[in-house]
Order: structure tokens, then sequence, then C-alpha cells
């Protein structure tokens, strides 16, 4: 293979890779990132645009949002036979350039690889309560297991669990109070969001759930059956690491899109509950359940589907010129 061969499969991947990226999760779906492709390359940046300046004025939120893609573009790359090394907040000089992704070389595709390629399509948020079926203990292992090394998940015990609901009570009051975030939920669910973007009425619940630990309010009933289930046998756990900086926050996010992955793959529904991380003196309390011993970055609900029910679509995405630059390929 000739050097200019080589150099346009590799753009090739790239590009693919970014496109592929934009299948990761983010809140409320605002898919707050950028991509462009350089020599050998990509270069991640955060899309100021779409942050939540209300929700999330420090910006973690989205940082954990562009983690997920950076894993996203990684997990694309591994499926299409290639190597990668990464470089998170390389350039201080330029705090919206996250990460720098370098191609390093080639290795054999593996059947793995490929399915956790795969599953990145089918990946998506299932807000209606779980089935009584209890989560696997291997299932909820693996699910672990796939989010180290970049952080660390810690479930929570039936007390920690009411602990968690009494929280999530406090957050949802402290951000109705704030009208500022009342319009920014209203915006990212509302007709004026951007095309691509946001979580349309299908895939929010028709009514109120009756679940332990209250999940967001979007200030408006979406159209999305829940049937009369309850979250019982849910597992409460949260994403946590040791440290509370950027690249953490951004880690976390490679985290979460490794666990959840490989919690698709394996039939377990992720909700992630990001409202008592929104709010100080809840997040403070999250800290508390974890005994001082981490930070914690995300509160995630497992378990598996209701089968019986019809789940909610897949929500909107951007188009990939949108969010992949390359004019420097």
């Amino acid at each position: 293979m000739n050097q200019d061969t080589g150099r346009r499969q590799s753009a090739t991947a790239l590009a693919s890779a970014a496109a592929a990226a934009g299948y990761a999760p983010s809140v409320h779906n605002t898919q707050p990132w950028r991509w462009r492709i350089v020599a050998n390359g990509l270069e991640l940046f955060a899309e100021r645009s779409r942050q939540l300046n209300a929700t999330d004025a420090p910006g973690q939120l989205l940082l954990v949002s562009c983690g997920a893609a950076l894993d996203h573009a990684r997990v694309a790359l591994a499926a299409e036979g290639w190597t990668a090394e990464v470089e998170r907040l390389p350039d201080g000089t330029q705090p919206d350039l996250l990460a720098r992704l370098r191609l390093t070389g080639r290795t054999p595709v593996t059947a793995e690889a490929v399915r956790l390629a795969q599953t990145m399509r089918f990946r998506h948020t299932d807000r209606r309560p779980v089935s009584d079926e209890p989560l696997p203990a291997d299932a909820l292992r693996a699910i672990k297991d796939a989010v180290s090394p970049e952080a660390r998940i810690h479930t929570l015990s039936s007390d920690q669990i009411l602990e968690l609901a009494a929280a999530a009570s406090r957050a949802a009051a402290v951000e109705a109070a704030e009208p500022e975030i009342r319009e920014e939920i209203e915006y990212w669910t509302g007709r004026a969001r951007p095309a691509g973007t946001g979580l349309p009425a299908d895939v929010l619940p028709e009514r109120e759930q009756q679940t332990t630990v209250p999940g967001r309010d979007f200030g408006r009933a979406g159209t999305l059956p829940i049937g009369p289930g309850h979250d019982r046998v849910a597992v409460y756990a949260v994403l946590y690491g040791d440290e509370d900086d950027p690249c953490d926050w951004l880690r976390a996010g490679e985290a979460l899109s490794a666990g959840w992955l490989r919690a698709t793959e394996l039939g377990v529904s992720v909700v992630p509950l990001s409202g008592v991380i929104e709010v100080a003196s809840t997040r403070q309390t999250l800290r508390a359940l974890l005994a001082g011993l981490g930070h914690p970055y995300l509160v995630l609900r497992l378990g598996i589907a209701d089968s019986e029910h019809a789940g909610p679509p897949y929500t909107p995405r951007l188009p990939v010129a949108q969010i992949v630059d390359t004019s420097g390929a």
C-alpha cells in the first residue's frame, strides 16, 4: 500500500469515527461537541453554543457528554482495525480543545470490537420503569469492569437509595425554583430546540412515574407510554472517581460510554440521573454516600427493561456536516 492510499484510508476511518461518535449520550441530547480532522488524527472541541448555561454553568456535564463521544470514536476506530492514542486537554491556551486522538497503527479486528461498534447505534435512554426481573450479578460486574480505569461504580444499599430519593427531590425543588433552568429545559424539549438535538415528546413519559427515586421533571408530559411498572428491583449506582478536575469529568464520560455500551450489549437499561449532581448541596449528599472516598459524577439507574411494552424511539442526531470539520484532512 502506497503512502497516498494509507492517508486516504486513515482519513476515511477518522471521518467515520467522528460521525459514529455522534451517537454518544449527552445531557438533554445537546450533543455539545465538534470534531476537526487533522493529519493522522482527530481533535475534539467543546461546542459552547450547546452548553446548558443555567443547569450546567461549570460545564461538567458538557465534559461528561464530550467524554462519551471520545470513547465512541475510539470504539469505532477499533472496529475498523485502528489503534489510537488519546491526549486529554492538550493545550492550555485552547480550553475548548478537549482531546486529541492520534492514530498509532493497525490492529486485527475482533468480533468484540465490531459488536461494541454496532451497539452504539442501538444504545438509548429508556425512562420507563424497569421490569421486575432482577439485574444479574455477572452483568453488574461486567458493567463495573467496563468503566475502569477511567472511573468506578458504587452500588447503593436500600437505605442509601432512600437518601438518594430525598436528595433527588430536594434537587428538583431547587431547580424548579430557578426560572432560567425551567426555560432551558423547555427550550431543549420544545419545538424551538435545534433540529437534530433535544428531547422530543415521544421519548418523555406520558405521566409521572411511580419510582422510588424521582426522575427529572421536564415540565411537560410526553407521549411515551410507561405502563404500571415500578423500579422495585432497579439498581441505583454512583459513577465516581478520585478527583474533580476537568480531565476527570472528561474521563467520567469515557467511562459512562464504556459502561453503557457493555450494558446495552447485555440487555441492561441505563438511565443517567444528573439532577442531584447539578445542585451543590445534593452533590455533597452523594459524596457522603461515598464516605468521602471519591467525587460523584453521575447517578445511574440500572435494570432489565420492561419487554411487554414498546420502548422509546431513538433521539434525533445532528447532521455529520454540522459536527465534523474535514477541511484539515
